[in-house]
């Protein structure tokens, strides 16, 4: 939770607050369109604090004042705020009231194809969070391939796949179908493509992608069908994610 005896950066305290990002931040500052307590400040680096007043164009920027939805993502769903070829997004399932009034994005990515959980907030301190990588976020998969799985690719599995990013270990791996070719797994990384790209490497196609749990985060019965969506408390969030 927030110290309020602690600095942080100004631009930082910008992106936290959901208008832009942090880059963006730092334009807005050397253009002299941010102060703070009354006063232009033009300095990058700066350094506040959280109960210091922080304006841009004569608003009050707040960082508390965040949403949480959880979000069931459909096949064939950008998984991005906007796009330049008006495809569909995550946001053209979500009501304009909340994409307005709180600026929501996604945290991390989901596949065009691949459906399942997604969080949507301006929490921009809890989404560093989620994605940084040593909170060991886990995420929950359910997968089909186009062929029976063999022992042996299970083993080289558990013992670790070596990628550019690092090396990637899939502990737990269950078996739900006879086939042999349905899967549930966990990982606790989100690297790009990474679970495509686990599974090409030993020489399977994946038919069917699912995320099923997002640091504990389910899909419940009122988000089941996907494209469905709801809000949830900050207490709750914080709760369930214990960070």
């Amino acid at each position: 939770m927030l110290k309020y005896s602690k600095k942080i950066r100004l631009n930082k305290f910008i992106a936290y607050s959901g208008i832009c990002s942090r880059r963006k931040a730092d334009n807005l500052i050397k253009l002299g369109l941010i102060s703070v307590n009354g006063k232009i400040i033009k300095l990058l680096g700066y350094k506040i604090f959280y109960n210091d007043i922080i304006k841009y164009n004569n608003k009050i920027l707040n960082i508390h004042n965040n949403i949480y939805i959880l979000f069931n993502k459909p096949k064939n769903c950008i998984t991005t705020v906007k796009d330049n070829y008006n495809r569909n997004t995550v946001l053209s399932y979500i009501p304009n009231i909340y994409i307005k009034k709180y600026r929501i994005y996604p945290v991390g990515r989901l596949d065009k194809n691949t459906t399942g959980i997604l969080l949507l907030t301006n929490d921009g301190i809890l989404c560093n969070k989620l994605l940084h990588p040593k909170y060991k976020i886990k995420r929950k998969y359910k997968i089909i391939l186009n062929k029976k799985i063999s022992l042996n690719n299970i083993i080289k599995l558990k013992n670790g796949i070596i990628f550019k990013e690092g090396k990637i270990k899939i502990n737990k791996i269950n078996i739900i179908k006879k086939k042999r070719n349905v899967l549930i797994l966990s990982i606790y990384v989100g690297w790009n493509r990474i679970i495509h790209r686990v599974f090409k490497r030993i020489g399977y196609k994946i038919l069917y992608l699912q995320r099923i749990n997002f640091a504990g985060l389910k899909i419940s019965n009122s988000i089941k069908k996907e494209g469905k969506y709801k809000i949830i408390s900050k207490k709750k969030i914080y709760n369930i994610f214990k960070i």
